[in-house]
């Protein structure tokens, strides 16, 4: 559906702002989505990218440093999701040997098994966007990508 006649606003600044409306919108509208599916399994979507950071550095633990440079949502209390996750059970946390200031982060097996769990329906995350054929979805990403090195620079 039209941005327009979702937030009931015919009138944008100009194509720019109307274009920056459209990916707030968009990215909350996929959120939502998103986070229904993690729901299922008593997760959030940063909770999720933890979960997922920690399994692709296994046997290799993290701080919580680490696990904030690697996240999606740069702006997540990450001590705040550990702690959640460690209390689900899903991470586990101990002190660094070679640092007593750094703890060190590992993905449990009952956090291994949630991911495993997900992988198998994975695809559901897919069909999120299944309106879009392949070439328009490298297209997106192309054009996100392209505007965030000119926004960098």
């Amino acid at each position: 559906m039209k941005l327009e006649l979702e937030i009931n606003q015919a009138k944008f600044r100009n194509i720019y702002h109307h274009g920056t409306v459209n990916m707030i919108y968009s990215f909350n509208w996929l959120l939502a989505k998103q986070s229904a599916f993690f729901a299922k399994e008593d997760l959030t979507y940063q909770q999720f990218n933890i979960l997922r950071i920690l399994r692709g550095s296994m046997p290799k633990p993290l701080s919580t440093i680490q696990l904030r440079e690697r996240m999606l949502d740069k702006m997540s209390d990450t001590s705040r999701l550990v702690a959640r996750l460690e209390t689900k059970g899903l991470v586990l946390k101990k002190q660094s040997s070679t640092d007593k200031r750094l703890v060190e982060i590992t993905i449990s097996r009952k956090g291994q098994n949630v991911l495993s769990r997900l992988d198998k329906v994975e695809n559901e995350l897919d069909q999120i966007i299944k309106n879009l054929t392949e070439v328009e979805v490298k297209t997106l990403n192309n054009l996100l990508d392209k505007m965030r090195s000119e926004a960098s620079q």
